[in-house]
């Protein structure tokens, strides 16, 4: 690993734990640094889901109570036992949320490989998922509760983040006020159903690199930027969480549109 390499991991480490759960696209931007930075790389897409394994510890982190509370419900209906209905509810939720962007993602990985790593891509997606953060602050009732359903819709706005620049973070937090989820409940869903999706993106590429034999080669740097993520990651969920309990989504609706903008004139 030498000292750029090196550079290079902690910066994207630093980028994409701040940027995974603020809505303005960690994808996108690692893109953005990559292209800043000039960073050539055959392997991003799997370089970056390593590098949310960890955000996703973060993510463990920070909501271990209500997690290991949930995994252990789970595993009561697995056998049969009863559970509280609002565990049934989340459990079901998470999971219909979580196979929709499963299986398009399996359908879109090459494109996501390729087509949409462009930073042009990056600046016009930044600008619809503006677009739709403010359509969504602006419609949501924000005065109903969280159901198996309105997870699995939740699930296919999800979908939309596979391309770079939309934002996982911003596209549930919408679906979730769309469906009239409150933004505080809307975020900690969009936390909650992180973990599953993330957490195995994140091993799909680690075995993949393990079999084209790369991991050995750059896995302490990715390592270190892994790291680097996981504790911005800590610190970006707690901002976000306490900001939205008394904010809408103006300021991120904002700075996407101006980065965009620069991007646009720019790169």
């Amino acid at each position: 690993m030498d000292a750029m390499s090196f550079i290079h991991s902690i910066i994207l480490g630093f980028v994409e734990g701040i940027t995974e759960f603020v809505p303005i696209s960690s994808s996108g931007h690692l893109i953005i640094a990559r292209q800043i930075l000039g960073i050539q790389s055959s392997n991003g897409l799997l370089v970056d889901a390593i590098l949310q394994l960890g955000t996703i510890l973060a993510v463990l982190v920070y909501f271990w109570n209500d997690l290991w509370h949930l995994f252990k419900a789970f595993l009561r209906m697995c056998v049969g036992k009863i559970v509280s209905e609002e565990d049934k509810k989340m459990i079901w939720a998470i999971i219909l949320a979580t196979i929709p962007a499963v299986i398009l993602g399996l359908l879109l990985e090459t494109y996501m490989e390729t087509t949409f790593r462009s930073v042009h891509v990056v600046a016009w997606t930044l600008i619809v998922g503006a677009i739709l953060m403010f359509v969504a602050d602006k419609l949501g009732k924000q005065n109903k509760v969280l159901t198996a359903g309105k997870g699995f819709i939740i699930g296919l706005f999800q979908c939309f983040a596979l391309v770079p620049g939309i934002s996982r973070s911003g596209a549930t937090i919408s679906g979730g006020l769309l469906t009239g989820l409150t933004r505080e409940e809307a975020t900690r869903f969009s936390f909650l159903m992180a973990f599953p999706i993330i957490f195995g993106s994140g091993v799909k590429s680690l075995w993949d690199m393990y079999k084209m034999g790369q991991l050995g080669s750059i896995g302490l740097s990715l390592g270190v930027g892994a790291v680097v993520a996981f504790i911005t990651g800590l610190a970006a969920i707690h901002f976000l969480i306490t900001y939205l309990k008394k904010h809408n989504l103006n300021l991120f609706i904002w700075y996407r549109v101006v980065v965009a903008v620069l991007i646009l004139i720019f790169l």
